[in-house]
């Protein structure tokens, strides 16, 4: 009896700060399209929760819309909202809805079921059936993204911690806020989240007691950092293969770049093994798919967005294919997606061992067609460079003997002191 109307959907791949004229096309559109679809019971919505644009009015741009929403439809209809756990929670955002709710899994592979609790949770409103009030904790804290894989120590005991909280009576829903560390705002950190049945008091206490277990096991969330020459010593020498090195400091679902050469650079230098690296770079891939096929050059390869990421890898290479760039992929991935665009790509060999993917388009890589689609198995090589931190673990941990994250520098360097 409840009939579903999309409204509005907008997105973009991860990168800076989102320019002011975006921001007020985007809200435009948005309660144009809101307009338009005409008297509304309830509504569920879906920000990131970590989009931050210019001014004042969009630092916190989803805690700003979601406002401008409340305002619009009044205290008395339900909205029920879905989170990415990356989300950098403000109380706007908190106290623009009756639920929020954020996926539990990093990788993010359960935002299905999540979106269904939503529904169901809006559906019971709806019929009069349950009244939802939701509280959050704020706590001077934030979990280092290189601990927060949610099947990992030491989220681990967190999460059973939350999911205890879910048996008691009246309780709803809860969810742990990771945080996004890689944001320059106020509400940059961990938060949590407890939705009950009419009881705000329990809902304080819920999200109070799981923020508790986060401060008191601090120490425990700073984060490991191994170098790059370490991380490509153990590689080599771990005698199976292939090894994913997980590049935290050019971690592309983060925002980065996606052309870091630190780690390329290593494995260049030592010449003792083989490897396989994604860099997004225009120039050098339209200079390869000029020479063709077989045709043997000199490169200057990624180092080229900014001074953080290493400098260009330059070196002769060989044409190895061509490619258009578009993949697919069938199972559940990190964010769901299951078409990809690398844009056009050249993929070429170096003498010590390289085989290096040049794309025209900043690539994520949360599936393991960023390695097949080019003509080439994760079997070939000893080590796997991945651009990311726990979006590409789903991808590529069931091909890898081991995943090691490796602290190099740049925009999304794990060390938040940096």
């Amino acid at each position: 009896g409840i009939e579903g109307v999309p409204i509005f959907h907008a997105s973009t791949p991860p990168s800076g700060t989102i320019t002011k004229e975006t921001c007020d096309e985007l809200v435009r559109l948005m309660f144009e399209a809101l307009d338009a679809a005409g008297e509304l019971d309830g509504f569920l919505v879906s920000p990131h929760g970590a989009n931050a644009g210019e001014g004042d009015d969009y630092r916190d741009l989803d805690g700003y819309w979601l406002d401008k929403l409340r305002q619009r439809v009044g205290p008395d209809r339900p909205i029920i909202c879905v989170i990415d756990p990356h989300a950098n929670l403000s109380a706007r955002m908190v106290d623009s809805c009756n639920a929020t709710i954020a996926y539990r899994s990093n990788p993010h592979l359960d935002q299905k079921q999540r979106g269904l609790e939503a529904v169901r949770l809006i559906a019971r409103t709806l019929n009069g059936e349950i009244r939802p009030v939701q509280r959050a904790a704020f706590p001077s804290f934030g979990i280092n993204i290189e601990r927060q894989g949610t099947s990992l120590w030491p989220c681990l005991p967190l999460y059973a911690l939350a999911n205890r909280q879910l048996e008691r009576q009246g309780v709803l829903s809860n969810s742990i806020v990771l945080g996004f560390p890689y944001a320059d705002v106020e509400e940059m950190g961990s938060t949590t989240i407890a939705v009950t049945d009419g009881d705000a008091e329990l809902a304080q206490e819920l999200a109070d007691e799981m923020a508790a277990y986060m401060v008191e096991h601090r120490a425990e969330f700073v984060g490991e950092y191994i170098t790059v020459e370490e991380a490509v010593e153990r590689a080599v020498g771990s005698g199976e293969g292939p090894i994913c090195l997980l590049d935290m400091g050019d971690n592309v679902g983060g925002g980065s770049s996606a052309d870091s050469t630190l780690i390329a650079h290593e494995i260049h230098r030592r010449g003792d093994t083989t490897a396989f690296v994604c860099l997004y770079d225009r120039a050098s891939q339209e200079r390869a798919r000029q020479a063709g096929v077989g045709a043997k050059l000199e490169l200057s390869m990624g180092g080229t967005t900014d001074d953080r990421h290493g400098e260009p890898l330059e070196t002769a290479v060989t044409v190895k294919s061509l490619h258009d760039g578009k993949y697919e992929e069938s199972e559940v991935r990190h964010g769901g997606y299951s078409h990809f665009d690398m844009g056009p790509t050249a993929v070429v060999t170096t003498a010590t061992g390289l085989t290096i993917s040049l794309t025209t388009l900043r690539a994520v890589p949360v599936s393991l067609g960023i390695v097949t689609s080019v003509g080439v198995e994760p079997a070939d090589f000893q080590i796997l460079v991945a651009k990311g931190v726990h979006a590409p673990v789903a991808a590529f941990e069931p091909v890898c003997a081991a995943l090691i994250r490796v602290n190099t520098g740049g925009a999304t360097a794990a060390d938040m002191r940096t």
